[in-house]
């Protein structure tokens, strides 16, 4: 598991002022804290007119993406072929998504989506960017974007899952392998062997 500039776990402490308010025959106490606001920007490497300038458009809904044709970009890098009634039930539970299109076939050539708490945590999920079309920037330009886009909503704990072989794509993107030794874990239904 990556985390994204994980520095929710380190917050200098910082002293809380307590005000007791009143509100019919109800006592409330507002906390507050001072602290060091989270960049909510990631540098941005490609413009948008850039890619339009190279035959490229970014979009930030399902509007207009071809299941089909993005989970042939799936199969393509490697993922299962996969239902697309399911790709369009987990795209509507999705919080953010950027996607980039080819102007020239219509089809989609770059994807990432998050999904998550909307206040404090999100994953990225289903990174891909069609073989023919990596190494331009395109992988860059769809994470940039929607790291800016969680960050802006104040999510500041972001991670994904990565194979290693495409860790160092991440890394100068801001994400980092098990900060701290904390270790992602998943479930598995394999059965456990015998000894």
């Amino acid at each position: 598991m990556l985390l994204y500039n994980p520095i929710s776990t380190h917050l200098p402490p910082t002293p809380l002022t307590l005000k007791p308010t009143t509100h019919h025959h109800h006592q409330n106490v507002t906390v507050s804290s001072q602290y060091q606001p989270i960049p909510t920007t990631v540098n941005i490497s490609i413009s948008d007119e850039s890619l339009k300038s190279k035959g490229f458009n970014l979009h930030r809904s399902i509007t207009n993406l071809n299941l089909d044709h993005l989970n042939s970009v799936f199969v393509a890098v490697g993922f299962p072929r996969r239902d697309t009634t399911k790709i369009q039930l987990a795209l509507e539970n999705t919080d953010s998504l950027a996607w980039i299109e080819y102007e020239k076939t219509k089809r989609p050539v770059a994807f990432a989506r998050a999904t998550g708490d909307g206040v404090f945590n999100a994953i990225i999920w289903d990174v891909v960017v069609d073989p023919n079309f990596q190494g331009i920037g395109l992988g860059k330009a769809v994470m940039e974007r929607l790291v800016t886009e969680l960050l802006e909503k104040g999510i500041s704990n972001i991670a994904l899952y990565s194979e290693p072989r495409v860790l160092g794509f991440y890394r100068p993107l801001g994400f980092v392998a098990d900060p701290d030794g904390i270790r992602g874990m998943v479930y598995s239904r394999k059965k456990k062997k015998n000894r």
